[in-house]
């Protein structure tokens, strides 16, 4: 009997260091609830997010540098984003941001158009220069309905 017992404790406290370990690895690895998130916060105001959600890529020349953290809405008529950028990237003061398309239908991005100035964003600060998405839509309705069309 005290035999079982010695294997019962063994085999708990393996499956305990089991759960830790695999909670762990969820953490950093998925950043699961902020806690294995780095970097610096950005704030964007965008016209229309045009399909950007919270969880979408942010690139810089091609190369994710962060995600999409939150998307809201400011004062009834714009998208607030806030962005997670990675600390071992510095963006300038004066770059832009655009929603774009991966692909022809594809998922939409945060693509950061780097300025020449040599001051950089700090934590919290603001976009000056933002650029919505194009709606194909709206554009060709305005095309079909604006009697110019023959």
């Amino acid at each position: 009997m005290q035999n079982y017992k010695k294997i019962e404790m063994i085999v708990g406290v393996f499956v305990l260091v089991g759960i830790i370990s695999i909670s762990w690895l969820a953490i950093e690895l998925g950043g699961v609830g902020g806690v294995g998130t780095k970097g610096y916060k950005l704030i964007a105001v965008f016209d229309d997010a045009g399909g950007v959600r919270e969880g979408s890529d942010v690139l810089l020349a091609g190369v994710t540098i962060g995600k999409v953290v939150s998307v809201t809405l400011k004062d009834n008529e714009e998208a607030l984003m806030v962005l997670n950028i990675n600390d071992d990237v510095q963006i300038t003061t004066d770059s832009s941001l655009s929603v774009r398309t991966k692909g022809l239908i594809g998922e939409k991005f945060v693509r950061v158009n780097q300025g020449a100035e040599e001051e950089y964003l700090e934590d919290g600060d603001e976009f000056d220069d933002t650029e919505s998405p194009i709606n194909l839509e709206d554009m060709i309705g305005k095309y079909i309905f604006s009697g110019d069309a023959k």
